[in-house]
């Protein structure tokens, strides 16, 4: 009889009781979770060899039998083992290897003279002597063919593991776990879909293939399977969306024409085309969901205030939401800058500071919600309902600092707002049809002319000296500057240095200009007083963390000096070199890394390379993955475990169709009241944590 795909590994014999609580940490609570744990990359250790006669690259298998085993001294109390292995079946002229293990006395317990063994190994040359040291092996009976062996001759899964749970034990517990439960009961990703005998066969074969072939053809199904998944949720939502009740905001644009007419330059075409899609969208009859993306710089600000001046022209108050406090009040500061001549009114709301016009306050002590106008604030907004009672627009800036739920609070929000989402953070076609598929979706690809040419590079920490006097000397010729570190303080943990220990270090190196500290653990007022200081020009070098990577816009500021830059992203240091270049002087931004490898110097050098941030995007994905990239916590959706944003492009098309036509069909399904489909998004809560509720 079969285990239930439920039954907890805690039940079942072939798993020690130890390792119950190793296993919980890596997720594996059942049998179902078992074998739905993939491996991360196969071995072909399928086919035996000829015992070399000098060092290899690559592992070797090899089959032969033990003609010496002795203990070996190894350093005081340690001892080694080693086994000598001749080939079998060619007599004289036959290799031989020894195999070594240090420091695991349970080997020579199981080792002696005659048996026949099987390993697997790089083997190295000591004088005329071929080694393997701590190869995998497994012993065979006399008579017995190497076929069942489930770690060696055969196409080997190799498995995510963890503290206490080693690949090779999971290997034996998953290749007991697919033989031991009824996998026809393991409930599909597809709702109403039963699992077949394709699909159990996946199961297996990816773990254990009889061949590549097999095992891509199991992994294209299991992809599929989540791909499509994946893309009924982002339909689902989409759907919904388009149905909510919504207002047509339309305007005659004369706010927007007398804002672009005050501007000392020329909104870009792509600026325009931008302006012109989210018009669209506001005039219409239903909710706008739109993202807006374009590189640092490109001058989405701009396009998302005059979306502001639409929907305050057709009778509606607009809102801006920023990731900070600090770019909160450097929007609310332009903002004001900017509509003041035009008669608008702009207020302030964060978590501590509230500012409202004197002479046309957006909120009299009688009234329970604004006048019309623009609100600029924090997440706060989201949390105080006197703010946001009948928005007309919502602007969320630097989305990826907010959480889905966060805009699926705005989406539903009773009024019907239209929502704005904009990102720096350029997005691979591949991600954006998956993370941010329920979104329509608009592409500022061009930059303004006249902003000063960045130039990065990457210097040897041991060469530091003189990266801070090249930062004194653009210091002394009336520029400002940012040094960025990965820590506030120092820990014991991380070898990485902290921004308050470095900024006792600058001081006296950049004497006579001053410096500032700006962290993300200092209180409001006194962030804002740092970076006022820094603004004005009071302050010439600012010691920081990532604090400043969003929004913060300085035209002076032509040079950044980042320790430690393998520590960040990819994406990330793109964002932080994006304070830099913003005024019409050429900058330079200089990396430091902590740690000269070969990964960090690939990761940074794409910087060197090149400023356009959607090859910086399309990079990150390659380096980092798409599990990295795609989380629950910004977009709702679960880390992908097999499917590959690059390799799998045909896939994610398909399931992209199949689940727009099924909602086609029958836009009902995305009603969150549709029974069936909340039904199946509740079962699938626990594993993809989506928003089913």
């Amino acid at each position: 009889m079969k285990f239930a795909p439920s039954t907890p590994v805690s039940e079942v014999s072939w798993i020690p009781r130890n390792r119950v609580a190793n296993l919980a940490r890596l997720g594996l609570h059942t049998l179902a979770d078992l074998v739905s744990h993939y491996p991360r990359r196969h071995e072909d250790r399928s086919h035996f060899g000829a015992f070399p006669e000098a060092a290899t690259d690559q592992p070797v298998l090899l089959l032969g039998r033990i003609t010496k085993a002795s203990y070996l001294p190894y350093g005081g109390w340690k001892r080694g083992f080693e086994a000598t292995l001749e080939e079998e079946g060619r007599g004289p002229l036959g290799g031989r290897i020894s195999c070594r293990w240090f420091n695991m006395p349970y080997v020579g317990k199981s080792l002696a003279v005659g048996l026949r063994m099987v390993v697997y190994g790089r083997t190295k040359l000591r004088g005329k002597k071929v080694i393997i040291d701590f190869p995998e092996y497994e012993l065979l009976d006399d008579d017995s063919a190497p076929d069942a062996l489930i770690h060696l001759h055969r196409i080997t899964p190799v498995h995510p593991a963890g503290e206490g749970v080693t690949p090779r034990k999971l290997r034996e517990w998953i290749f007991r776990a697919l033989d031991a439960t009824d996998l026809a009961r393991i409930e599909s990703l597809i709702p109403g879909e039963t699992t077949n005998a394709a699909r159990t066969h996946a199961l297996r074969a990816i773990h254990f293939p009889d061949s590549f072939d097999d095992l891509e053809s199991a992994r294209r199904t299991l992809v599929g399977e989540e791909f499509f998944a994946m893309q009924a949720l982002i339909t689902s939502r989409r759907t919904h969306v388009a149905g909510l009740p919504g207002t047509a905001r339309t305007s005659p644009g004369t706010l927007a024409r007398a804002l672009h007419a005050s501007l000392p330059f020329r909104l870009t075409r792509a600026q325009n085309r931008a302006i012109r899609e989210i018009a669209a969208d506001l005039a219409a009859p239903r909710p706008m969901n739109r993202l807006l993306q374009g590189d640092v710089g490109s001058g989405k600000t701009l396009v998302a205030l005059t979306a502001a001046l639409l929907t305050i022209e057709a009778g509606h108050q607009a809102a801006v939401m920023a990731p900070t406090q600090i770019l909160a009040e450097q929007h609310f500061a332009t903002f004001n800058r900017l509509l003041t001549p035009l008669g608008i009114t702009v207020a302030l709301r964060t978590g501590s500071k509230t500012i409202d016009p004197e002479d046309a306050p957006l909120f009299a002590p009688d009234q329970t919600h604004p006048r019309g106008g623009l609100v600029v604030g924090t997440h706060a907004l989201l949390y105080d309902p006197a703010v946001l009672q009948n928005p007309g627009l919502i602007v969320i800036d630097e989305q990826h600092k907010f959480g889905v739920l966060q805009r699926a609070k705005l989406i539903e929000h009773p009024a019907g707002p239209d929502v704005l989402v904009m990102t720096a953070t350029p997005i691979p076609r591949t991600l954006a049809q998956t993370a941010y598929g329920d979104l329509d979706v608009t592409t500022i690809d061009e930059l303004p002319t006249g902003r000063g040419k960045i130039i990065t590079g990457i210097r040897e920490a041991a060469k530091l000296a003189a990266a801070a006097e090249f930062l004194r000397a653009q210091l002394d010729a009336g520029r400002q500057a940012y040094v960025v570190y990965p820590l506030i303080d120092e820990s014991e943990k991380l070898e990485a240095k902290a921004a308050t220990a470095e900024f006792e270090k600058w001081q006296p190196l950049l004497t006579p200009h001053a410096c500032g500290l700006l962290h993300g653990r200092l209180k409001p007022d006194e962030k804002e007083a740092v970076m006022r200081a820094f603004r004005d020009g009071a302050t010439k070098a600012l010691v920081t963390t990532t604090v400043i990577e969003v929004g913060v816009d300085v035209p002076n500021a032509t040079v950044m000096l980042v320790e430690n830059a393998e520590r960040f992203g990819l994406a990330q240091l793109h964002q932080l070199r994006g304070r830099i270049g913003r005024g019409v002087h050429k900058s330079y931004c200089i990396l430091v890394p902590g740690a000269d490898t070969p990964e960090a110097r690939e990761k940074l050098g794409v910087l060197e390379k090149t400023t356009d941030g959607f090859l910086v995007a399309e990079a990150d994905l390659r380096l980092r993955g798409p599990g990295d990239l795609l989380g629950t916590a910004q977009t709702g959706l679960p880390p992908l475990r097999l499917g590959d944003l690059l390799r799998d492009t045909s896939l994610i098309q398909q399931a992209r169709d199949l689940a727009r036509e099924i909602f086609s069909a029958d836009p009902t399904l995305a009603r969150p009241e549709h029974a069936a489909l909340k039904t199946w998004l509740a079962t699938q809560h626990a594993r993809f944590r989506t928003l089913a509720s």
